[in-house]
């Protein structure tokens, strides 16, 4: 698992030094269970730590983590806005909450909320990729999603992801041959990734492009089977 995979959350795993109240305890052992991939138990544990200790930002971050690898998106956006709440100043919560946003096609918050995260933190990837996404899911400003994509392959030129979110931003705005480098360069550090070979092959004409569906939760990697192994891999990295 990489940095950039859901995992951990910046969070002490339990027995580990400067763990001293029940609510760090119960926010550490519920991500453990989610970096186990089990957040219906990660969210059965954390429910409890958090009614009894609301003031968490960092429960309510990991909170709604875990609803949307659960497609409780709604839910998910109610957990976001609770931290953003307690912890403007962190840019997790806003990109979780654009997230969602995104998934529940109120696609002018989503922008918003992502640009936040940007503001917020300029220098982490993530959020400038939860900007190219944000704009992809709308169906519109492709230039300044390219734009983002491009940000976001600068600050981390080592990450598969970045480029290939790069590729579907040229892709979208009709640039085939960047785009087909773009995937070229993703598939260098990690070629196994089947969706962007997926995306390779169309471009270079080897298969059909698929219609695009128009439905709550417009995602380029499609839903993930509720019974697969391993973290979840949608369009984006959750932050």
């Amino acid at each position: 698992m990489n940095d950039l995979e859901p995992g951990p959350l910046r969070v002490q795993r339990p027995g580990a030094p400067g763990l001293t109240t029940p609510t760090e305890i119960g926010v550490a052992r519920a991500a453990a269970l989610f970096e186990r991939v089990d957040p219906a138990a990660a969210a059965a544990h954390l429910e409890p730590v958090l009614a009894a200790d609301p003031d968490s930002a960092a429960g309510w971050i990991l909170l709604a983590r875990i609803r949307l690898v659960l497609d409780e998106v709604d839910k998910a956006l109610d957990a976001a806005n609770r931290a953003i709440v307690l912890a403007p100043e962190d840019p997790r919560p806003l990109a979780i909450a654009s997230r969602a946003l995104t998934l529940l096609g109120r696609h002018e918050e989503a922008v918003t909320m992502a640009y936040r995260a940007v503001i917020v933190e300029p220098k982490n990837p993530l959020w400038h990729d939860r900007v190219a996404w944000s704009l992809l899911a709308a169906d519109r400003q492709y230039a300044d999603a390219e734009q983002a994509a491009r940000t976001a392959v600068g600050l981390e030129p080592n990450e598969a992801h970045y480029y290939f979110t790069h590729g579907v931003t040229l892709d979208a705005l009709g640039h085939a041959d960047q785009a087909r480098q773009a995937f070229l360069l993703s598939l260098r550090l990690e070629p196994e990734n089947p969706v962007a070979q997926h995306r390779l092959a169309v471009l270079n004409g080897e298969t059909v492009r698929p219609p695009e569906k128009r439905k709550r939760g417009w995602k380029l990697f499609g839903k993930r089977d509720a019974d697969a192994a391993g973290p979840a891999r949608p369009e984006e990295y959750l932050p």
